[in-house]
C-alpha cells in the first residue's frame, strides 16, 4: 500500500511530477488523459458502469465508487479494481457480498480516530482501508500511525506543498518520509537502486534531505556516509532520472528505480555495481549500442536499415517457434524471435521499459476483445505467402462423422495388442513442467499460490481459502438444481453408506492368540474440483459424500476460482452438504501443492482425491513421491473413456447416444464398440445414430476429432467380446446385451458397469449412486474406483495370552533363527522363560 494517497484534481497538475515518483494519486472524475495507475473517484447521482470500465481501460488502478454503485458492479468489475466509498459510522451495513466485491474501503471521517479506523479494518479484514479525514491537516506522527495500522491517509491536494510544511500544508516529501524509521546509529536508510525494468545496480545510503530532494526533483540524490549529500552524476555524467521511490514492508529501507545515463552507476564503468547485465538488459544494451556504432554492412546494420529484412526475419521467427514442440527448441526459437524484435522495438526508439508498461496497462483492461486471429493468419498463414497453407486441413461440416473398424476374427495378436493401447502419456515431461510450480508453492507458501492464481486463472485473490461456515449468500441456486443435488446426495450417501468398514474384525488364529483390524478414516483430505467457468458439483459430491460417510475428520475442496474470484453457489452448496472445512481457490498444480505440503492459510491433508487435466495429474504423481509431502493419491488419471458391448438386442440410439457421452469431452477421449455379430446394416444404423446425434450437439468440433480416432471392434462370440474388454480394463462399461445381468459375474477389469438398456452411463456420473471418480488409462486392472473404503485405513492389532504365546512363541523363535536376527527370538524366549 502506498504510504499516502494525495486526492488531486485538474487544477493540481503542478503535484503530478512529484507525486508520480511516490505512488498512486486519487483524481476526481478527469475529463482528460491521466497518468497510468490512478484511482479515480466517482462519486456521481446515477451509476454509469460504461464510465467505470472506460477509466480502467484507459489506465487507472482503481474507481473508488459509492456504496449504490458497487452494487450494480458486483460480478462486472473485478474487486482488486474496486475500492468502496463509505461514511465512517455506515460501515456495519456493508454484506458479505459487497465486502468480497471490493479490495478496499475508503472512510470518509471528520477526524482520525485510530480506535475507529482499527475497528474498521477488523470488519473488512482482506481489504484495504484508506482514510480521509476532511479537512484535518495530518502531522507526520498521524502518518506514521495510520501506517502501522496498516491503513493509508488520504490528504487532499489543498493541504501539500513542494516547498516547506507549514501549519496549514505539509511537503509531499516530509509525508512521504513520516514512516521510515533507521535502526543505524548515523540514523541513514539502506537503498537499493534499480533500473526501470528492476535490474539491481547498487546499494547506497540515503537520509530524510536527499530523499526529500530526489522526490522534488526527480534526480538521484544519495547520501554520502563520508562527504554528505551526493548527487549522482554531479561531476561523472553519469546521472539518473528517479522514476519511482518505494519503501519496504518494514519501512526501514528504500528502492529507487531510476533511468541510469551512460557510462553506468558504478564507478568502475558498469551498469551495475553487480557485474553486468544478463538477458533481455544484456541484449538491450547491445543493440542501443550497436544502433550508434555499428559499422555499415554488419548484419545488425542492416537489419535496422533494411525494414523489410527485419519484418520477413520476425516473421520467419514467429512462424519457427509456432511449429517447435520441444522445451529445447521453443525455448531456442524463441530466442531468435525476441533478438530481431528488439531490433524493431530498438530502432524505433522503444525500451524494455515501454514494453512493460504497455503490458501492465494492458492488464488494467477490463473489457476484453474476442481475440480471434486476423482473416489473413486465421489459417495459419502469412499475408505474404504465395498461397494459402492451412495449418491444418479445413473441416467438411456436411462429412459423416465415422469410427475405424478392426475385426478381432482376422487380426494379428500385435494388431490386437494395439488396440489395447491407449495413447502415450509423457508423464515425464509433465513432471518437470510441475515440478517448479510445486516447488515455489512449497516454498512461498499463499503467495505464490495468489501469484499463480493471477498468471493462469487470470484472477486476482486476496484470500487462499473460503472457510466454513459459508456464507447464505454464496449458495442462492434454482430450486430445481438444489432438489436434483439433494436427491443426488441422498442416492450416493446410501450407496456409500453401505460400504463402511465400521466393526473390527477379529480373529482367533490359534487359542490365546487374537488378531484385529479395525478401520480408521484418513484424518484430513484434499478434494480436487476441475472447474473455473465449469460448474462442477457432481464431483463435489462424488468426493464429498464418500469423506463424509467415512468420517474424515477435515475436508478441504480445492477447485479453481471464476473469474470474479468466486466459486459457483452449486459447488458451495455441495461443500455445506459434505461438511467441508473449507475451500481452497485454487486449481492445476498449485492447488495440488498446497494441499499436499500446506502453506499459511491451506490446511496440509493426507490424501488426495479428484480428477483434473495433465497439470493436475503430474502434480498428484509428483508430490506423491515426496517423502517430506507425506501424502497419497487416488489413482492416476488419463483421459475419460467408455467401453460398449453390444449384441443384436442394441437399440442403435442408445449406443450411439453413450458414444458420445464420452466422446465429447475432449479429442483424446476413448471410445470403443464391441460388435458381437452385428450385421452390416445394424452396425450402419449404430453410425448413422452417431452423425445425426453428434452434429446436433454442441461439441460437435471436439466429437469431429475423438470420434475418428474411436474404433468398432468385430467380434464372433459374447465370450471373445468379454475377453477383449477385461484386457482393455475400461474406465465404463456399457453392457447393452440380452442377458446383460447375467454377464456382470464375468467382467474382472472395469471401473464401473452400467447394465441393459436404461442404465445410462450419465446416471453413474451424476446421481445413480455409484461413485464417478474411476480408473482410466488400464488401471482398473489394478486399482479401484473411489469408494468410501478410499477414505479408510486400517490398523491391525494382535493380543496374546501367555498360553498363547506357549504355543505360538516357539514357532516365532524358530524363524526368527532362521533368519539370523537374534533378538526377535530373545523377545520371545525371555517371556517364555518368566511363564515357565
Amino acid at each position: 500500500m502506498p504510504v499516502f494517497l494525495p486526492l488531486l484534481d485538474g487544477a493540481d497538475s503542478a503535484l503530478y511530477p512529484a507525486l508520480s515518483r511516490i505512488g498512486p494519486t486519487i483524481l476526481t472524475a478527469p475529463t482528460g488523459p491521466f497518468p497510468d495507475g490512478s484511482y479515480i473517484l466517482l462519486d456521481g447521482p446515477a451509476y454509469d458502469g460504461d464510465l467505470v470500465a472506460s477509466y480502467l481501460d484507459q489506465g487507472a488502478q482503481k474507481v473508488i465508487v459509492p456504496l449504490a454503485w458497487a452494487k450494480e458492479l458486483v460480478d462486472t468489475i473485478p474487486n482488486d479494481r474496486i475500492i468502496l466509498l463509505l461514511d465512517a459510522g455506515a460501515f456495519s451495513s456493508v454484506s458479505d457480498t459487497i465486502r468480497a466485491a471490493v479490495s478496499g474501503v475508503l472512510i470518509q471521517s471528520s477526524n482520525l480516530d485510530l480506535d475507529l479506523i482499527s475497528s474498521i479494518s477488523k470488519f473488512f479484514a482482506n481489504s484495504e482501508i484508506y482514510v480521509h479525514a476532511g479537512h484535518t491537516l495530518p502531522a507526520r506522527s498521524s502518518i506514521r500511525q495510520i501506517v502501522g495500522i496498516n491503513a493509508t491517509l488520504v490528504i487532499p491536494a489543498a493541504q501539500l506543498t513542494l516547498d516547506q510544511s507549514t501549519g496549514s500544508q505539509i511537503n509531499i516529501a516530509d509525508a512521504f518520509t513520516a514512516p521510515l524509521v533507521s535502526d543505524r546509529p548515523d540514523g541513514l536508510f539502506p537503498t537499493v537502486v534499480s533500473s526501470e525494468v528492476g535490474q539491481t545496480l547498487g546499494l547506497v545510503y540515503s537520509s530524510l534531505e536527499s530523499v526529500k530532494e530526489s522526490i522534488l526533483t526527480g534526480r538521484g540524490v544519495y547520501q554520502s556516509r563520508k562527504h554528505g549529500l551526493w548527487r549522482k552524476g554531479e561531476t561523472s555524467g553519469a546521472t539518473q532520472a528517479v522514476t519511482s521511490i518505494r519503501l519496504d514492508c518494514d519501512s526501514d529501507s528504500l528502492e529507487f528505480r531510476v533511468v541510469q545515463h551512460p557510462p553506468g552507476f558504478c564507478h568502475l564503468n558498469r551498469m551495475s555495481c553487480f557485474g553486468s547485465a544478463s538477458g533481455f538488459s544484456a541484449l538491450q544494451s547491445t543493440l542501443v549500442s550497436r544502433l550508434q556504432s555499428a559499422p555499415e554492412g554488419s548484419y545488425t546494420k542492416r537489419l535496422f536499415n533494411d525494414a523489410t529484412l527485419l519484418r520477413s526475419k520476425i516473421m520467419e521467427e514467429a512462424d519457427e517457434l509456432c511449429r517447435a514442440e520441444t522445451k529445447e527448441e521453443v525455448a531456442f526459437e524463441a530466442a531468435d524471435l525476441f533478438y530481431f524484435a528488439l531490433t524493431k522495438c530498438v530502432g524505433s526508439g522503444v525500451s524494455i521499459a515501454d514494453i512493460e508498461a504497455s503490458l501492465d496497462k494492458k492488464a488494467k483492461r477490463v473489457t476484453r476483445r474476442a481475440g480471434n486471429a486476423k482473416p489473413q493468419w486465421s489459417q495459419g498463414t502469412t499475408p505474404a505467402a504465395p498461397a494459402p497453407v492451412p495449418s491444418k486441413p479445413s473441416v467438411d461440416v456436411t462429412a459423416s462423422i465415422r469410427m475405424r473398424t478392426a475385426d478381432l476374427s482376422v487380426i494379428s495378436d500385435s494388431d490386437r495388442a494395439a488396440l489395447l493401447r491407449r495413447p502415450v502419456l509423457k508423464s515425464d515431461e509433465m513432471i518437470e513442467k510441475v515440478k517448479p510450480i510445486v516447488s515455489k508453492v512449497r516454498t512461498d507458501g499463499d503467495k505464490a499460490l495468489l501469484e499463480f492464481t493471477a498468471k493462469f486463472d487470470r484472477v486476482t485473490l486476496q484470500e487462499t481459502c473460503v472457510r466454513a461456515p459459508f456464507s447464505e449468500d454464496a449458495m442462492q441456486i434454482d430450486e430445481d438444481v438444489r432438489q436434483a443435488i439433494d436427491q443426488a446426495y441422498k442416492n450416493i450417501r446410501m450407496f456409500h453408506e453401505a460400504q463402511l468398514d465400521d466393526g473390527p474384525l477379529i480373529v482367533e488364529t490359534m487359542p490365546g492368540v487374537v488378531c484385529s483390524r479395525i478401520a480408521r478414516p484418513v484424518a484430513r483430505v484434499g478434494l480436487y474440483v476441475p472447474g473455473g467457468t465449469a460448474i462442477l458439483p457432481s464431483t463435489a459430491l462424488m468426493l464429498g459424500v464418500p469423506a463424509q460417510v467415512a468420517g474424515c475428520r477435515e475436508i478441504v475442496l480445492a477447485t479453481p476460482p471464476r473469474p470474479d474470484g468466486t466459486v459457483s453457489p452449486e459447488v458451495m452448496y455441495v461443500a455445506r452438504l459434505v461438511g467441508a472445512s473449507s475451500i481452497l481457490l485454487a486449481g492445476g498444480a498449485q492447488a495440488v501443492a498446497a494441499l499436499a505440503y500446506g502453506t499459511q492459510t491451506v490446511p496440509k491433508v493426507d490424501k488426495i482425491f479428484g480428477p483434473g487435466n495433465q497439470w493436475v495429474t503430474a502434480a498428484k504423481m509428483l508430490v506423491q513421491n515426496d517423502t517430506d509431502a507425506l501424502v497419497s493419491i487416488d489413482m492416476p488419471a488419463g483421459p475419460s473413456e467408455v467401453l460398449v458391448i453390444a449384441d443384436h438386442t442394441a437399440n442403435a440410439a442408445f449406443v450411439a447416444a453413450d458414444l458420445l457421452s464420452q466422446a465429447e469431452h475432449g479429442v483424446d477421449s476413448q471410445v470403443v464398440l464391441v460388435a458381437i455379430n452385428l450385421t452390416i446394416g445394424h452396425l450402419q444404423q449404430i453410425e448413422d445414430e452417431v452423425d445425426k446425434q453428434a452434429k446436433a450437439l454442441e461439441r460437435v468440433d471436439i466429437i469431429r476429432e475423438s470420434i475418428p480416432k474411436s474404433i468398432i471392434v468385430k467380434s464372433t462370440s459374447l465370450e471373445e467380446a468379454i475377453a477383449f474388454s477385461n484386457d482393455y480394463a475400461p474406465e465404463h462399461l456399457i453392457l447393452h446385451l440380452e442377458d446383460a445381468p447375467d454377464v456382470v459375474a464375468s467382467i474382472s477389469n472395469a471401473g464401473s458397469v452400467f447394465v441393459g438398456p436404461f442404465t445410462p452411463e450419465s446416471c453413474g456420473d451424476y446421481a445413480s449412486g455409484t461413485n464417478h471418480t474411476l480408473p482410466t488409462n488400464g488401471y482398473a486392472r489394478q486399482f479401484s474406483g473411489v469408494n468410501t473404503l478410499s477414505f479408510q485405513k486400517h490398523i491391525t492389532s494382535q493380543q496374546i495370552t501367555a498360553n498363547g504365546l506357549k504355543a505360538l512363541g516357539p514357532v516365532v523363535a524358530t524363524l526368527a533363527d532362521c533368519e539370523g536376527l537374534q533378538a526377535h527370538a530373545n523377545a520371545v524366549r525371555i517371556r517364555l522363560a518368566h511363564a515357565a
